[in-house]
């Protein structure tokens, strides 16, 4: 058994290393909660979340207030039990954003602690289907970039190996963006992988004009499109395009995944393992995917996503945004352009906590003992 005796919450604010911007939105913070959960033994599993400028002391609030209690006396192997648990006590607020943020944060430590007993990778632990997966970058092409800007960091990354570069669309006039796509399909020629990403800036009409137009370029996906909430109109989409449509980083359920897959809606699944909920969810609904044999190509945190995409065996691509560099004494384990998990037990994250305890914003918050 490994129970439960306290529990340590804490946060800090990440800001980014380049300006992002995409078409509805700046990122100026990342708020990220941290939480440990150690069992009697003294064995602890870290875990984290995070948000974009927002709702952070939220976050912790729900973790303080009401998840973390529930967790002291809880055998720390019963992951499943407790995940199911934890929502259903929070049924008022899921699904929801807030609540899957703060249960992602105690899914992810306790993954970290189970694997920390057993002494086996998450990688492994998850699935283990794989030892590496390929990159693609996404922090050279933010839309308020210059086009000259975008082309010569693609030829930057594909030097370095990477396979394919994300370039933001979402500009006033169509025509702007595909001078840029073409500007870069030009530069990187057509053996490295353009990825597009609208962050939900189109209604339908405005999408399917812009597939039309990107699909010259050979577009590896067409991300975000359509608000996610609008199932119906990424299925009109998804049948008036070439171009695969991407779409999960702003789902937080297994039964929203299952609606587009069931409605041929996407044929990219980007399931972000903190807004669905944790490791737990996140697994579910990459399997869910293979079902329909989709890929997984999932949302930032690279660190963490690395194992995940190595556990399964339809994920595709993993996103290279750098996140943790501030607060861990490695970072992301790169050769050749592929990701390589962790083979040291736990989430494979090498936490510095000289540098957490710097910049948390506030006393940690102890539950229990």
């Amino acid at each position: 058994m490994a129970i439960i005796t306290h529990v340590d919450i804490r946060m800090v604010d990440l800001k980014p290393k380049v300006v992002r911007q995409d078409a509805i939105q700046s990122f100026v913070s990342q708020e990220t909660p941290i939480i440990r959960i150690f069992d009697a033994d003294g064995v602890c599993g870290t875990g984290y979340s995070y948000t974009i400028g927002t709702g952070g002391s939220s976050v912790v609030a729900l973790l303080r207030d009401h998840l973390a209690p529930q967790l002291i006396g809880r055998d720390a192997h019963d992951i499943e039990a407790i995940w199911r648990d934890l929502l259903f006590s929070t049924h008022a607020t899921a699904v929801g954003a807030i609540t899957s943020l703060a249960l992602a944060a105690i899914d992810t430590a306790l993954w970290d602690l189970q694997s920390r007993k057993t002494g086996i990778p998450l990688y492994q632990l998850a699935g283990g289907a794989k030892g590496k997966i390929p990159l693609y970058t996404t922090e050279g092409g933010w839309l308020q970039l210059e086009t000259s800007q975008l082309v010569d960091d693609a030829l930057a990354m594909k030097q370095q190996g990477f396979g394919g570069a994300k370039i933001k669309v979402g500009k006033p006039r169509a025509a702007e963006d595909v001078a840029r796509l073409q500007a870069v399909r030009e530069a990187v020629g057509h053996d490295f992988e353009i990825m597009t990403d609208a962050n939900q800036g189109f209604d339908l009409s405005e999408a399917i004009r812009r597939a039309r137009l990107f699909e010259a370029f050979d577009i590896a996906w067409f991300e975000e499109p359509l608000p996610a909430d609008n199932v119906l109109a990424h299925q009109r989409l998804a049948a008036a395009t070439t171009l695969p449509v991407a779409v999960g980083e702003s789902m937080y359920s297994l039964g929203q995944f299952r609606e587009y897959l069931a409605l041929s809606a996407c044929s990219i699944v980007q399931v972000d393992v903190a807004r669905i909920g944790g490791i737990t969810p996140w697994l579910k609904v990459a399997h869910l995917a293979e079902s329909f044999d989709v890929a997984v190509c999932p949302h930032f945190l690279m660190e963490l996503h690395v194992a995940l995409c190595c556990a399964v065996p339809n994920s595709r691509w993993l996103e290279y945004i750098p996140q943790l560099d501030s607060l861990t004494h490695q970072g992301l384990r790169i050769e050749n352009g592929h990701a390589l998990p962790s083979d040291a037990p736990g989430l494979g994250i090498d936490w510095d906590w000289d540098a957490i305890a710097a910049g948390q914003l506030f006393t940690p918050i102890v539950i229990g003992k």
